[in-house]
């Protein structure tokens, strides 16, 4: 069996039969973990492992890991910093950030596949503007160049620890004051304006490899009526034929209320995959998640997503607390948490 399109979370620690009916759906692709699925790092090993078994090849396991307030593997794993901490040092220090955000990036990177986890849907690339309620301190910091560099070193120390990185929220999330969680941002700005400013960290990752992409749901009418996850103009004619973008796109998530804007939950689904959206989060809504799937069990699979599990041989827990690269690491996140 081949993985299909459609991403959905777990109830809880453990998976229970209804899990399991849903993750064996042909249009299951893997996997977003939340808070609730986490305990210790015992225990979510032994939920990867369960999800890893019930499929050939497996599904995706993926979880947000960006340190600050978006890291939902916390007690045993190490508390990471905020990414505008990075930004903060990078203004009157920028080589000692470089060096402790890759640290940053590996030990995320590092400790996660040690647990069985492919990827985390990071690193921000929204510059901070100082407007968005849910961005804020997400971002690395409040100018393009200094976001460029920083996400590209957060990447190689992800890198390193053999995990794909996953860029987000095109083309720029940072400069609409509404949660896309809960209202659907519209950012006036013209496409020239955000081509000299939000656009450039996607460019400068892209340009060196960029894996993976998530659009945001935000409107630029400007450039088209539609939230940039359901467009068209986005994500095939800029992102994939400007940028040169090579990579998967993952929607954002389908029950966020501003993904409200593509209709029901199979339209919208329907429309981020016309858009161009090759892999669909649709989470805590399981009855959303099941009428999703059941529309898409018959479309085809999508080959590259294989590329995005994470890479083979990793340490596991014992051995990657008794590293020295681990515990050099450690040392310099120490104080910026």
């Amino acid at each position: 069996m081949s993985l299909g399109s459609i991403m959905v979370d777990c109830a809880g620690t453990a998976l229970t039969a209804e899990d399991r009916d849903l993750l064996r759906q042909p249009a299951v692709a893997g996997v977003i973990l939340f808070a609730r699925n986490y305990a210790d790092p015992a225990q979510l090993a032994a939920l990867t492992a369960e999800i890893a078994a019930l499929r050939e090849p497996p599904l995706l396991i993926a979880v947000d890991q960006e340190g600050g307030r978006v890291q939902r593997c916390r007690d045993g794993f190490t508390r990471l910093p905020a990414a505008a901490h990075f930004g903060q040092i990078y203004a009157h220090d920028p080589q000692a950030a470089l060096a402790q955000c890759e640290s940053a990036g590996w030990v995320m990177a590092a400790e996660l596949r040690a647990v069985g986890v492919d990827f985390s849907f990071a690193p921000v690339l929204d510059v901070e503007c100082g407007i968005s309620q849910v961005i804020g301190d997400r971002g690395f910091a409040d100018h393009p160049t200094a976001v460029s560099a920083l996400a590209m070193a957060w990447r190689r120390g992800v890198q390193r620890a053999g995990m794909i990185a996953v860029g987000k929220h095109f083309p720029g999330h940072g400069s609409v004051a509404a949660d896309s969680h809960l209202a659907l941002p519209i950012d006036d700005r013209p496409l020239l304006a955000l081509a000299q400013h939000d656009l450039l960290p996607f460019q400068h990752l892209i340009a060196h490899g960029l894996e993976a992409v998530m659009p945001a749901h935000v409107v630029y009418p400007q450039i088209d009526a539609q939230p940039a996850g359901f467009s068209a103009i986005w994500l095939r004619e800029i992102l994939r034929n400007q940028l040169n973008f090579k990579g998967i796109i993952f929607s954002d998530d389908l029950n966020m209320a501003a993904a409200s804007a593509g209709g029901d939950y199979v339209a919208r689904a329907q429309a981020a995959a016309a858009a161009g959206c090759d892999l669909l989060l649709i989470c805590n809504n399981r009855p959303a998640a099941a009428q999703i799937v059941a529309a898409f069990n018959a479309h085809p699979a999508i080959p590259r997503t294989i590329a995005l599990h994470g890479r083979a041989g990793a340490l596991n827990w014992q051995q990657l607390h008794d590293n020295s690269d681990w515990l050099d690491a450690i040392r310099q996140l120490t104080n910026l948490v």
